[in-house]
């Protein structure tokens, strides 16, 4: 306090005086919220807890491993989203198709978004509220899948890529010529 006081009164009206005061006090407040943020970041982290590893942290009651996993398959045609519990029973399923979507609409994200938001529903129906979130392929219905959910009244508590990935494996498709 007494370094501040100091520094305020020691501003001038000169430019690089000026700049001088503005940045000792900017080297102040950071240095301050510097030593908050390192309190809270013993307590928190971003990530969820590795497997088998305890951690404090619950959703509605249920540690991270005890929540239920909510699957997405995003081909190129359609979207599949599945929920099944920690152990892989399956509770809910549907996919565009299931919802009323023909041939090319299959692969639209608004079909997406319409199976995740019928996903969702279908899950608290069942008392479910927190999921995990595992989404694999790379189909237009990704990222609109994971919003239906959301708009459907899901809490999505972490999203997984589980995109199978070749290390050159098969041959490749053929490229398209347009």
């Amino acid at each position: 306090n007494e370094q501040s006081i100091l520094i305020k009164v020691g501003c001038g009206s000169s430019g690089l005086q000026r700049t001088l005061c503005s940045s000792a006090a900017r080297l102040q407040q950071s240095a301050a919220s510097a030593t908050d943020s390192a309190k809270t970041s013993k307590d928190f982290s971003h990530f969820p807890p590795l497997p088998g590893q305890d951690s404090s942290l619950s959703w509605g009651g249920k540690k991270f491993d005890e929540l239920p996993i909510l699957h997405i398959k995003a081909t190129y045609n359609n979207t599949h989203i599945q929920l099944t519990d920690s152990a892989g029973q399956s509770m809910v399923r549907t996919s565009c198709g299931t919802e009323g979507f023909k041939n090319i609409k299959k692969s639209t994200p608004i079909a997406a978004q319409t199976a995740g938001i019928s996903a969702a529903k279908k899950a608290t129906a069942k008392g479910v509220t927190f999921v995990r979130v595992v989404v694999k392929g790379l189909g237009p219905g990704r990222l609109s899948a994971i919003k239906g959910l959301t708009m459907g009244g899901l809490e999505v508590v972490s999203i997984t890529d589980g995109t199978p990935v070749p290390h050159n494996g098969c041959r490749p498709r053929k490229a398209r010529r347009t």
